[in-house]
């Protein structure tokens, strides 16, 4: 009887899972193309844009690469004169959020 009542519970509990951190405020990471509709302002729509007239456009850059340079802009051991806006931006972004969106860029 409590095997059954605990598998209840649990059932229970991971049928809110899905609603529960929205309710109570929690974030959870977004699509990478979610994520990048802030993006597309300055890198274009498709990635190939070049940022601010000096940066390199993200459109045929790997996965791997995108993800080294957020993660780069996050701790500032990468960037250039202009660095501070991507920075700003990085900082903000869970490693998973980074991921998911270098993945996306990745697909451009």
């Amino acid at each position: 009887m409590k095997v059954c009542i605990s598998g209840a519970v649990l059932g229970a509990l991971l049928a809110c899972a899905a609603w529960v951190p929205a309710a109570v405020g929690i974030a959870r990471a977004a699509d990478g193309a979610t994520l990048y509709a802030q993006c597309a302002g300055c890198h274009g729509e498709d990635g190939g844009k070049a940022a601010l007239g000096a940066a390199r456009p993200v459109k045929g850059q790997t996965a791997e690469a995108l993800y080294g340079k957020l993660k780069g802009y996050a701790d500032g051991s990468y960037g250039g004169s202009k660095k501070a806006v991507m920075a700003g931006i990085a900082k903000k972004l869970s490693d998973e959020d980074m991921r998911a969106l270098a993945a996306h860029m990745a697909s451009f």
